[in-house]
């Protein structure tokens, strides 16, 4: 079944990709995407988010609102489980598909996803060959790149990693919660920098 959650949360999706200069210079919005059954899968970070109240956002709060409205019908994903990354990393950080697979859309040219972590966690150095952007829709986190300076982004901030450029994320007071988007090197997911 492909409810209305699906199609609203890919609607603020597609609104926001075309007001955002810096989505719509990283990649179009794919004019092929396509409804696919999703399987949903829960986690601790479901529960996490339908109950986190630090995700203020005035600009962003209709996306926001439509990404906790589908956590509880997504596909949640466990990257890292069989890694030594930690029980806690794995209990509090949240991440699920929208387009691509274990999503309710499938499109050849871009894979979006959505990210949360609560307030006092380090995402660890990790790479993939794929390119990314994230747009942070509410909170704030610290994000770290190789080679570039850390810097703090709030809602309408962006962060691009070139493809195996390790990255990092940390929160401190706050949550976040982020649209993420790729384009290219889909056949390989992240894995941890040595």
């Amino acid at each position: 079944m492909h409810g209305h959650t699906w199609n609203d949360l890919l609607a603020e999706v597609q609104s926001l990709h075309e007001t955002s200069p810096s989505l719509q210079s990283f990649c179009p919005f794919p004019n092929d995407a396509a409804a696919q059954d999703v399987t949903p899968f829960h986690i601790v970070s479901t529960d996490l988010l339908q109950r986190e109240e630090g995700l203020v956002s005035d600009r962003y709060g209709p996306l926001r609102d439509a990404f906790i409205a589908a956590a509880p019908h997504a596909q949640w994903r466990e990257t890292y489980k069989d890694t030594d990354i930690g029980q806690d990393f794995l209990d509090r950080f949240g991440c699920y598909c929208l387009i691509g697979d274990g999503g309710a859309f499938t499109s050849e040219s871009m894979r979006a996803y959505m990210v949360y972590m609560p307030a006092g966690l380090h995402y660890p150095w990790h790479d993939h060959v794929a390119e990314e952007i994230y747009f942070v829709v509410a909170g704030e986190a610290e994000f770290h790149r190789h080679g570039e300076a850390s810097e703090t982004l709030t809602a309408g901030d962006t962060s691009f990693h070139a493809s195996s450029q390790p990255h990092a994320m940390t929160t401190h007071d706050h949550p976040v919660l982020a649209l993420v988007l790729w384009r290219n090197g889909f056949d390989s997911g992240p894995k941890l920098t040595p």
